[in-house]
Parts: structure tokens; C-alpha cells; sequence
């Protein structure tokens, strides 16, 4: 890996970690989930990086890709989980990283189950790994806590401008004999759960990436469209982020992103949720592997 994009990487992980370590100690019940996502992306612009996508806000049952919405009125309760999911990147290079807090004081034992499926992930992390044997050390510290693994989320690579790479890096052992290689980045992010150990696709979404920049005829379609590339380029973004920067209408920024979405321009990601009434964890890091080293970003 060339100098500066090892120095970039790192200085992402490092704000990353700052960012956590002060939203753990700072988030409390009785917070809107909007003034929870607002001031962790505003801290990591303060320290002199970017979000890599929006924050994820997953409560209780929701696995991924829930950040508010600009009106959002939710409130953090006294009985609730949270799992904080953040990226920082630094021109580009993306650090990614998550943990989960129980208010309740009931889930302690599952939060353990994703962070034992961590750290067991990482012992066996090397070069020349193949990688279901990640997979199954993941899936053997969590179900020896009593929980499931989610089976249909996963780790994955990291590269410029990209969060969602390869290698997928699974939750469970599915046979995957390809082996990491020296220079690959990735995010390991165990998700445990007392559901079935499967997510399914939500009716909302408020996160979008670029696809392909294509020709639209509306003119506010295009210019989300030009800002997106220039500023996000492939990251994710929130669609409230859109109403901050450019000001539009709700009616004029909806009909835009309707055409984006038609002319297959942009991506949604739904949120991803196990049943009702059940519960998930998650425990995330990135890491380099990097001339037989494993670095460890957060």
C-alpha cells in the first residue's frame, strides 16, 4: 500500500475512533435520534474528515441502514437499544466502525456475543486466510452465547470511495475458500441477534449513492445529480444532507429524486430489520492488511 493512502486510512481510523469514543459517553435517552446523527456527523467534520455515509441509528430490531429523516421527531427511550454505525473518510479513504449500548441493562450478553465475534474474528485474520474460517469463528462465538448470527449481512472490503467492496466477509461459515491477500481493507461487523438470524428489506429508505450520472430532464435532478458527484462521488449520502446544501423544497426535491431513482441514477438502501419484538447487535472495525501486518483502524 503506497504511503499516503496507508497515512489517509489511518488519520480516517483515528478520527473515527475520537467520534465513538465521545458518542458513547455523550448519547442518552430522552435524545432525538436527528440531534444523535447531526452531532456525530458534525464532530467528524470538526476534526478534519467527512462521513463516509450517514449515521446509522439502529434501534431495538433495526439491523441497518436507518438513519432520521430531516423531520425526524424520534426519541432515544429509556428501554431501548442502539447500535451507532459511523464511517470517516479522508479524501476518499473510509474508516468504519460500530458498537452497540443497551439502555435497558437486559442485552448485555448479546452485546458481548458480537464483540467476542470480533475479536475471534480478528485472531484468525491474516494473509492467506481463507475466508469462511472468519466466517466461522464469527458464527461459533455467537452462538456459544446462545444467539444467532445474521446470515445475510455481512463484513466487506473497503477501497477509495467505495464502502461496500470486495471481499464479503460473512457472519457465518459459507464455504468461501478465497483466501485475504496483502493490501486488502476490510470492515468485520458481527450482527447478533435473538431472531431467526435474517433481515429483510423495510418500506423507508433515507440513504442513496450514486449509480451512473445519466441524462434527466428535470433541472433539480440535475443538479442533485452534479452535486452528488462532486461531493459524495460513489459514498453514500442522506437525503436530508440534500435539503442542508441545496435548499430545495420538499416538493421540488422529492419530484427530483423520483426521476433520479426512474432513470436508475441513484440507489436506495431500505432498512434492513429482523421480526419485531426481537433484538440485534453489532460490533465493527476496519483493518489493513499490510506487509504481513494486520493494523487495526479503531
Amino acid at each position: 500500500m503506497e504511503k499516503e493512502e496507508l497515512k489517509n486510512y489511518l488519520k480516517a481510523g483515528k478520527i473515527l475512533g475520537e467520534v465513538l469514543k465521545k458518542a458513547k459517553k455523550s448519547i442518552k435517552p430522552g435524545q432525538k435520534l436527528l440531534e444523535i446523527a447531526e452531532k456525530t456527523e458534525k464532530d467528524i467534520i470538526s476534526r478534519g474528515g467527512a462521513p463516509a455515509f450517514p449515521a446509522n441509528l439502529s434501534k431495538n430490531h433495526y439491523a441497518a441502514h436507518f438513519t432520521p429523516s430531516f423531520e425526524d421527531e424520534e426519541v432515544l427511550g429509556e428501554k431501548d437499544l442502539l447500535t451507532v454505525d459511523l464511517g470517516v473518510h479522508i479524501d476518499g479513504f473510509v474508516a468504519d466502525a460500530a458498537f452497540t449500548i443497551d439502555f435497558s441493562g437486559e442485552n448485555g450478553k448479546m452485546i458481548e456475543a458480537s464483540e467476542d465475534a470480533l475479536e475471534a474474528a480478528l485472531s484468525v485474520i491474516k494473509e492467506g486466510v481463507e475466508i469462511r474460517k472468519i466466517g466461522k469463528a464469527i458464527e461459533n462465538a455467537i452462538k456459544k452465547k446462545g444467539f444467532n448470527p445474521i446470515q445475510n449481512l455481512s463484513g466487506h472490503g473497503l477501497e477509495r470511495w467505495t464502502t461496500h467492496a470486495v471481499p464479503s466477509i460473512p457472519n457465518i461459515d459459507n464455504n468461501d475458500d478465497r483466501v485475504l491477500e496483502d493490501g486488502m481493507v476490510i470492515a468485520i461487523e458481527p450482527f447478533a441477534t435473538d431472531g431467526k438470524g435474517f433481515v429483510r428489506e423495510g418500506m423507508q429508505a433515507e440513504i442513496f449513492s450514486l449509480e451512473e450520472k445519466r441524462p434527466v430532464r428535470n433541472m433539480d435532478a440535475r443538479k442533485i445529480i452534479s452535486f452528488i458527484d462532486e461531493t459524495y462521488h460513489t459514498l453514500p449520502f442522506a437525503e436530508r444532507w440534500l435539503m442542508d446544501e441545496l435548499k430545495l423544497s420538499e416538493f421540488k426535491r422529492k419530484i427530483a429524486m423520483r426521476e433520479l431513482m426512474q432513470r436508475k441514477c441513484i440507489n436506495a438502501f431500505p432498512i434492513l430489520h429482523e421480526e419485531e419484538g426481537r433484538i440485534v447487535t453489532q460490533t465493527e472495525t476496519s483493518v489493513i492488511l499490510n506487509s504481513g501486518k494486520l493494523i487495526r483502524l479503531v
